[in-house]
């Protein structure tokens, strides 16, 4: 290819792996994004690194486990001395804009007193220039809202959840409640609108983050993807009886299931209008990227972009009586990723399914090499680039996925009273394979999960003594994994007498 590579980064937040129809999903119906896996490579065991938004879009930006970005929850500021993406790309000379939000908390070291964005958790990706700005105060969106006559309400957040007039479905209404917006209007539309008017503007070589908001939470979607599904129709829940006999596997999931914002209403009609509302949420979002590919083939561009879709985490949606991203089901850390490479080299992978784990740390990776970057020592993840042209994996490559959740909250010590724990010892790391999956708190008891048995995650065998070996050896394995990717930054250099040396290592 003559031309330096295009690449177009998307994510959607919070959807759940096994949501494509290409996967043979019972209800969600994903035209495009099943297209743009014909044409690329769908990567059918991959995993995010963190929960929630914010660390686990940290990872994806910079290439880092949350043990060495320590950016652990929606507000604990990244380090400045980290690079991302954004950084090494405009290196090569690429202006990298935003579309969207990274959740990026700003190094407050780095900002004057008065800096605006100490105020919020949401701030723009150090090295990206936003051309469209969402977040909590989706300024420009709402300006096009109220140009369009409609009443916008105060704070303007709530413009993501203004809902149409009369009963919802659990009360009675044939289907889910309609948001008072049209689909055309809605901030999923609008953003890919702009999206679109600028590539179709922008001079080659272009790299744009497309961040949409949705199937994030409230569940409302606008007519006509309300009606789509009828709640009835839905795949049920996979869960125990109550949430009480949930809550005996392990004391992080009773305090869990004891707050409000994550324990699912009790009311199932409420739940299946809301995962009617997530998969017809999922099927706009399809229906406008749609509209984005139609539009890179129209321009010529569709041979000289890289597509890359994923998602920044999971969602829980009744399984376990839980809501939301959490804790160590893969509900919540399981979620889709679909690569597009253009070039005549990856033409032997197309149309291919990856069973080999990868995790939201390869896409860093995956991006500088596809445009001639260097990948900093920081990574912690690889390039998918042998995936995708088709080639047999690394012989090193991973074996298991991992992830790690930070539990603390800053701002209240709820956690912390009831599970007898400090601030820093609110947390976990998971290792999870083909067969089993290990979960390690800081202190609070173990959990083993026998994945072939036990798909659903039931069924605690930590306790078990013929499982006492199994336990051992993933212990040693999540030991081993913290071991192997501490943080690398320096550590290939030593300083001698003929000035720095350097010897990058291999990961894996």
């Amino acid at each position: 290819m003559s031309k330096p590579l295009n690449v177009l980064f998307i994510t959607a937040d919070q959807w759940r792996a096994e949501c494509l129809s290409v996967l043979g999903h019972p209800v969600v119906r994903t035209p495009n994004l099943d297209g743009l896996a014909r044409d690329g490579v769908l990567f059918a065991n991959h995993f995010a690194n963190a929960v929630p938004c914010g660390p686990s879009r940290t990872s994806l930006h910079t290439g880092m486990y949350l043990q060495n970005h320590r950016s652990g929850t929606n507000g604990t500021p990244l380090d400045a001395r980290h690079t991302n993406w954004a950084k090494e790309a405009a290196k090569r000379g690429y202006d990298p804009v935003l579309f969207g939000y990274t959740d990026t908390s700003l190094d407050p070291r780095e900002l004057a007193d008065d800096d605006p964005w100490l105020r919020t958790y949401e701030g723009p990706l150090p090295g990206i220039r936003p051309l469209v700005l969402m977040g909590e105060t989706p300024h420009a969106w709402v300006e096009s809202l109220r140009v369009k006559g409609y009443a916008v309400p105060e704070p303007i957040a709530r413009a993501y959840s203004l809902r149409a007039s009369g009963p919802d479905y659990e009360d009675g209404a044939p289907q889910p409640k309609p948001l008072a917006i049209k689909a055309q209007d809605d901030d999923t539309n609008f953003l890919v609108d702009r999206c679109i008017d600028y590539i179709r503007a922008a001079k080659e070589p272009f790299i744009a983050h497309l961040s949409i908001l949705r199937p994030h939470p409230p569940f409302i979607a606008p007519e006509p993807y309300n009606a789509l599904h009828d709640p009835l129709g839905v795949p049920g829940f996979s869960r125990l009886a109550t949430p009480e006999h949930e809550a005996v596997q392990h004391p992080w999931l009773a305090h869990q299931l004891s707050r409000r914002a994550f324990r699912a209403p009790a009311d199932e009609k409420k739940l299946r209008r809301m995962k009617a509302a997530y998969y017809g949420l999922m099927a706009e979002v399809d229906d406008a990227l749609g509209r984005v590919f139609a539009m890179l083939k129209e321009t010529g561009r569709w041979d000289d972009t890289l597509i890359i879709f994923t998602s920044d985490h999971g969602e829980q949606m009744g399984d376990h009586w839980l809501l939301g991203k959490c804790g160590y089901f893969d509900a919540s850390y399981r979620i889709p990723l679909i690569v597009r490479d253009p070039r005549p080299s990856a033409d032997p992978g197309r149309g291919t399914t990856v069973g080999r784990f990868t995790e939201n740390v390869d896409i860093m990776p995956t991006i500088l090499e596809s445009i001639g970057a260097a990948i900093p020592v920081q990574c912690d993840g690889l390039s998918l680039s042998a995936f995708l042209e088709g080639r047999r994996a690394p012989a090193n490559w991973r074996t298991e996925a991992h992830w790690e959740f930070d539990f603390r909250d800053p701002t209240d010590d709820a956690a912390e009273q009831r599970l007898g724990l400090t601030l820093h010892q609110c947390t976990m790391n998971i290792v999870r394979d083909d067969r089993f999956k290990y979960v390690h708190f800081t202190k609070l008891p173990p959990l083993l999960f026998d994945l072939e048995k036990d798909p659903g995650e039931f069924e605690n065998r930590a306790g078990d003594p013929a499982y006492l070996a199994v336990m051992l050896e993933y212990a040693q394995k999540l030991l081993s994994w913290r071991m192997n990717h501490d943080e690398q930054v320096l550590t290939h250099i030593v300083l001698t007498e003929d000035g720095p040396v350097a010897r990058p290592a291999l990961r894996y």
